[in-house]
C-alpha cells in the first residue's frame, strides 16, 4: 500500500479546539487553506500590532497547523528548552560563521516535516523595504513560499498557498504585493511597503 504523503506539521486537537473558541470570542474567521505538503515558509503581513499574533497563531491553530517559529540558540538550552523546541521552535546560532539563512536552509532540508512561519516586516513600526530573508530561505531550500494574513477590515485571517520562489526576486515579489496590497492592516500607516532594500542581495535568473 502506498504511503500516506505527509504534510505540515499538526499541532494537537487541545489546541485547535481552545483557539477556536477564542477566535469565535473575539470576533474572527479563518479562511483559506495550505497546500498539503510536508515543507514550506509562512510569511505573514501585515505586522503593525502586538495583537496580531494573539489572532494568526490560533487561526493555525484553528485549522491544525502547527507552524515553526525562529529563536536564539540560548532558548533551548536548559529547563525550559524542551519546552520551546515542542512549541515548534528552531534555534539560530546568531554568533554563528553560518549565516542565519544557511542555517534554516539546513534546518528545513533535515526535517521530514517543517513549516517555518516569518513577518518580513520584522517589526510594527513604518519602513521602507522588506527583508528578503524569507525569499533565500525558500529558494534556497526548494520550498514554496505561503501567505498568512490577517484582514482587519474583514475581521477574517487568512492562508493561501503562494508560489514556489523562480529565482526572479522582483517578479516574485510583484506577485506577493499584488495579493498583500489587497489586506487591511490593524494599524495601515505602519503597513511596510513590499519592496526590495536597494542595493539588496538580488537572486538573479540562471
Amino acid at each position: 500500500m502506498e504511503q500516506e504523503k505527509l504534510g505540515p506539521p499538526q499541532c494537537a486537537k487541545i489546541f485547535t479546539w481552545i483557539s477556536n473558541i477564542w477566535l469565535r470570542l473575539m470576533g474572527w474567521k479563518v479562511e483559506g487553506n495550505v497546500p498539503h505538503i510536508p515543507k514550506m515558509v509562512l510569511i505573514f503581513a501585515h505586522h503593525t500590532s502586538t495583537w496580531d499574533f494573539f489572532i494568526i497563531l490560533p487561526s493555525a491553530f484553528s485549522i491544525g497547523l502547527k507552524p515553526n517559529y525562529l529563536g536564539k540558540k540560548q532558548l533551548f538550552s536548559g529547563l525550559l528548552g524542551w519546552y520551546f523546541s515542542a512549541m515548534g521552535g528552531i534555534p539560530v546560532d546568531r554568533q554563528s560563521k553560518t549565516n542565519t539563512v544557511d542555517q534554516i536552509v539546513t534546518e528545513i532540508k533535515k526535517r521530514d516535516q517543517v513549516l517555518i512561519g516569518i513577518a518580513p516586516e520584522g517589526t510594527r513600526k513604518h519602513i521602507n523595504h522588506w527583508k528578503t530573508g524569507f525569499y533565500h530561505i525558500a529558494y534556497q531550500a526548494g520550498v514554496p513560499i505561503t501567505f498568512g494574513y490577517l484582514d482587519y477590515a474583514r475581521k477574517y485571517a487568512g492562508f493561501y498557498q503562494g508560489f514556489i520562489p523562480s529565482g526572479d526576486m522582483e517578479a516574485d515579489f510583484q506577485l506577493i504585493q499584488n495579493f498583500f496590497g489587497k489586506v487591511t492592516a490593524k494599524f495601515p500607516e505602519r503597513m511596510g511597503e513590499i519592496a526590495i532594500k536597494p542595493g539588496a542581495d538580488v537572486i538573479e535568473k540562471s
